[in-house]
């Protein structure tokens, strides 16, 4: 069934996910300390070890899949969850990152080098909107408009280096998440919720591939008169 491949596809997709807010944040993953332990490798050598990383790291996640449950029903709040536990699972089993941590590192790659706020502010956005992110809370406009009102005061553009005028928009970024009733302690549960918003969508796209390879399957002579399958009632681990 065409839907076994597309399925297979989608979980290497989530698996392959890698997506730190501020320098001086540590990255959570043992990878980069296991890369610094190992010797330089070059041609065929490293290729064969990247290779065979990449294979081991699958295999340990497809064997999580062949054993967990996965109901393809985005709507229902426990299946949502179930898929979450399940995505967790795997990655902890094939060591990669969680959605969270792989947003946290993306910012860190690609905002390591930038020398002024406004420009670490504009690829924060840029982050978000790629990842498909929303800004529900308008947080971010509220930065901008607290960055606007540092530099005024400060009469020039904010440098990331600038320690006293960094702590004055610091104070202003604590502001905003106090109106917005945000909490640092709360990460967590906020990394928890992105996780179910993640898993959700996923599972819309699983059942969105899983109706279109029925319909397409549909057309042909042999399954013309077959009735539609409801996506939830299809068990994941029959296709891997």
């Amino acid at each position: 069934m065409a839907f076994s491949s597309r399925l297979l596809s989608k979980s290497k997709q989530v698996l392959g996910s890698r997506s730190i807010l501020h320098q001086g944040h540590a990255i959570p993953v043992r990878h980069f300390a296991e890369e610094a332990a190992r010797p330089a490798l070059k041609g065929d050598g490293m290729l064969k070890n990247i290779f065979l990383e990449v294979k081991n790291k699958f295999e340990a996640a497809i064997d999580v899949f062949r054993k967990e449950k996965i109901t393809i029903d985005p709507d229902d709040p426990a299946a949502v969850a179930q898929y979450t536990k399940v995505m967790k699972m795997a990655r902890e089993k094939a060591d990669l990152f969680s959605e969270a941590e792989g947003i946290k590192y993306t910012i860190q790659t690609r905002t390591q080098d930038i020398p002024d706020a406004r420009t670490y502010l504009l690829t924060l956005k840029d982050i978000r909107i790629k990842r498909g992110l929303s800004d529900e809370l308008g947080a971010e406009a509220m930065m901008f408009d607290a960055l606007e009102k540092v530099e005024k005061e400060l009469k020039k553009p904010l440098l990331r280096n600038d320690k006293k005028g960094m702590s004055i928009l610091m104070a202003e970024f604590d502001k905003i998440n106090q109106k917005l009733g945000i909490k640092r302690k709360d990460l967590p549960k906020y990394e928890e919720q992105l996780e179910l918003k993640m898993s959700k969508a996923q599972l819309e796209e699983l059942k969105k591939d899983a109706l279109e390879a029925m319909e397409t399957q549909k057309k042909r002579e042999e399954f013309k008169d077959e009735a539609m399958i409801d996506p939830k009632s299809l068990d994941v681990r029959n296709f891997l």
